[in-house]
């Protein structure tokens, strides 16, 4: 998982509006667990999901960054934030909503890891609870690693962030991941945020952080059995496919 020490600081300013994907959490609580009081978010972050669901009464948020977590306890005060590994987290006790949302699940590295997570999942949902997800398509780390960085200005310096495909590095990301297992494609996010400091001095704060896609259908499979699938979606609407931005699903747990 990624540390996010660098970045973290930084990444509201840099990330896209998270309201987007917000209002579509709140619009799945709605119509398939309504009145949900309790919901718990694995790779939390900064809590920009969580500050915008008022209407569920019970929040827990659990990253692996304590970083990340130091931001979200100022933005979600009455939330339970749990610094932890959302691969092997027990609470010992379960919800009626979880959600894994922000690409979360993209950072774990060996689609082994995928599914601990939605064992995780499994074993902390309440019966016939609700599990909200996304990911990054293979077809979206594609494009994104034969794009030009991009180059954000902020109140504060600038970031440069440039997704690199394994392939293109010659060699394995972090984590000993090897490119086009199973359809899989692999890449680096190389951030450099310039912070500004004074004048014309700025500080580099640099970090990369691996992200891995896997073929929808490969994904469908692995929830086949346990899980009920409720609704999925484009980020255009429409049915979700390897050639997407991204996949968002809504799935039931089955007893």
């Amino acid at each position: 998982m990624p540390a996010y020490e660098a970045f973290a600081s930084f990444y509201d300013e840099v990330m896209d509006d998270p309201g987007p994907r917000a209002d579509r959490v709140a619009r799945w609580i709605g119509e398939f667990r309504p009145g949900a009081q309790t919901l718990l978010e694995l790779g939390c972050g900064t809590g920009s999901l969580l500050a915008r669901l008022p209407e569920v009464p019970v929040l827990t948020g659990l990253d692996s960054s304590p970083q990340m977590l130091a931001v979200a306890a100022t933005k979600v005060p009455g939330a339970r934030l749990v610094e932890g590994d959302m691969r092997t987290c027990s609470f010992g006790e379960r919800f009626e909503v979880v959600c894994c949302v922000f690409d979360s699940l993209n950072h774990l590295l060996d689609f082994d890891e995928w599914t601990s997570v939605f064992e995780t999942v499994h074993h902390h949902l309440a019966d016939d609870g609700l599990f909200i997800f996304d990911v990054n398509t293979v077809g979206e780390l594609a494009r994104l690693g034969e794009e030009p960085p991009w180059v954000y200005d902020f109140d504060g310096g600038t970031a440069v962030i440039d997704v690199i495909s394994a392939e293109a590095l010659g060699e394995p990301v972090e984590g000993d991941v090897e490119v086009g297992q199973g359809g899989e494609v692999s890449s680096v996010w190389d951030i450099r945020v310039f912070e500004h400091v004074q004048g014309s001095r700025y500080s580099l704060h640099h970090e990369q952080i691996g992200e891995l896609a896997v073929p929808l259908a490969r994904v469908r499979a692995a929830l086949a059995g346990r899980f009920e699938l409720l609704d999925e979606m484009g980020d255009d609407g429409e049915h979700p496919t390897d050639s997407s931005v991204k996949g968002h699903f809504a799935y039931r747990r089955l007893r």
